[in-house]
């Protein structure tokens, strides 16, 4: 099947397109001639519509995984002599919880090179808001973020062409080609990357309801115990937790503002869930690093790491290192400020019975704060602080949310965003999923019960 220079398409593309499965040896070939331009984008585009359409089984999602792994070079760290773990979120509205967690976990000595990406569509990306702090820079080359890694324990960096240089190419097509939601397709394209870090374990924050990709519980878990078992077949034990995207995460929704609202958590006065979610993902870190013995050891760990000024100081570190302006973490007034701001009030009594995590999200993009291509420009100032919390009981003009803009016209798509996605009724029908529902592992899934930051 294999072609001198490149990959005989047109037949593997018809065996899958006809319920087939391709060898781990064609996958191999497939992806490295991708790599290098020996394949065209429209059979690589035919042959991942057929992928979406048939599925894959696990052995081909580990042959396309360890494909897109050796497309490209690998982080070593093992010099390091310390514990190496990164966290992935499945993406939402809001979450800015790397911006937290990561220099956070670098206080206990864990190396945590934190890879992310840009927003696309109604979720952001941690790349942009990284980027919102003046001067940051999240292009590292490997021996850069090696070096950091040594010093600091946590480097914040964007995919670099050394790593998965295929995943890279076929991320650009699934998103043009409408095959994003695949399980396989998603999971070998995350693990891909995380394990091209030299990981010793990895947690995963999938995001389920109206605001994720993949709003099922089913399919959440799906996707949760597919990147497990990759993640155990290369040696890195992962472990994830589902988290609610049935609303956005903490208040600020918006790139600068979502900066601003990190280091308010990294001074432990941020938004409760926020901090929820990320004392819960820390907690499933330290435990894999055998830095805590118990959940709750490891929630006084952090809680004392906030309290003591550390992880703030870390993050004030790593910005300088990367090039951005520390002052940010003592006076946040230096991130970028929206020209236009207006307060968006209840428009009559009731309950607060939803916060539409995508009409927030698109409501960002329409003042400009997010994408729709790769190619379009982000205003970092823009966005929303919704205070407003679903089942929530409010009265007319009561304040629910600020409006960040550039202009009046801004403030008036904001208002029509929030019109969408708040919506007021006499009573609360249908309460909101639990934050943080289930966690699984490779010898289950635990329904949990609530859990409180606070323990």
């Amino acid at each position: 099947m294999i072609a001198p220079g490149g990959v005989a398409m047109p037949p593997l593309i018809g065996r899958k397109r006809d319920g087939g499965r391709l060898t781990t040896e064609e996958w191999r070939a497939v992806i490295h001639a991708y790599a290098a331009d020996l394949v065209p984008d429209y059979q690589m585009a035919a042959l991942l519509m057929a992928c979406f359409l048939r599925g894959l089984d696990r052995a081909e999602t580990a042959a396309l995984t360890d494909a897109m792994l050796t497309s490209g070079e690998r982080l070593d760290l093992r010099a390091l002599g310390v514990p190496r773990l990164d966290k992935h979120s499945t993406g939402g509205v809001g979450d800015k919880v790397s911006l937290v967690l990561a220099p956070l976990m670098a206080t206990f000595e864990l190396a945590v090179p934190m890879m992310s990406g840009r927003g696309l569509g109604h979720t952001g990306g941690t790349l942009d808001k990284l980027e919102a702090i003046p001067g940051f820079r999240t292009d590292l080359s490997l021996a850069q973020t090696r070096a950091q890694l040594e010093r600091l324990r946590c480097a914040l960096i964007g995919q670099t062409g050394e790593i998965a240089p295929a995943d890279r190419k076929m991320y650009a097509l699934r998103s043009a080609t409408a095959t994003v939601e695949a399980i396989p397709l998603i999971a070998a394209s995350i693990m891909s990357k995380k394990l091209a870090e030299g990981l010793t374990g990895l947690v995963l924050d999938v995001k389920r309801g109206s605001g994720a990709f993949l709003p099922e519980l089913e399919r959440g878990l799906e996707l949760a115990r597919t990147m497990i078992a990759l993640g155990q077949d290369h040696g890195c034990p992962t472990v994830a937790l589902l988290t609610a995207m049935d609303r956005p995460l903490g208040h600020a929704c918006g790139n600068a503002l979502e900066v601003e609202e990190s280091i308010l958590a990294l001074r432990g006065e941020g938004p409760a869930d926020l901090l929820e979610v990320t004392y819960a993902l820390g907690a499933e870190m330290l435990l894999l690093a055998g830095v805590a013995r118990s959940r709750e050891e490891a929630l006084a760990a952090q809680r004392a790491a906030i309290a003591s000024g550390r992880a703030a100081e870390r993050f004030q570190q790593v910005i300088e290192a990367q090039g951005g302006n520390p002052g940010v973490v003592d006076d946040p007034a230096v991130l970028p400020q929206a020209p236009a701001q207006a307060v968006y009030a209840a428009p009559r009594d009731g309950v607060l019975a939803r916060v539409e995590p995508r009409a927030v999200g698109l409501g960002v993009i329409a003042l400009g704060g997010g994408r729709l291509t790769m190619e379009d420009r982000v205003e970092p100032a823009v966005g929303f602080v919704i205070t407003g919390r679903p089942g929530q009981r409010v009265r007319a003009g009561e304040p629910l949310a600020t409006i960040h803009a550039r202009d009046g016209a801004g403030l008036a798509a904001g208002r029509a965003a929030l019109d969408e996605a708040l919506t007021i009724t006499d009573a609360l029908e249908t309460p909101p999923l639990p934050l943080i529902s289930h966690r699984v592992t490779a010898q289950g899934v635990e329904e949990l019960r609530a859990m409180s930051y606070e323990l």
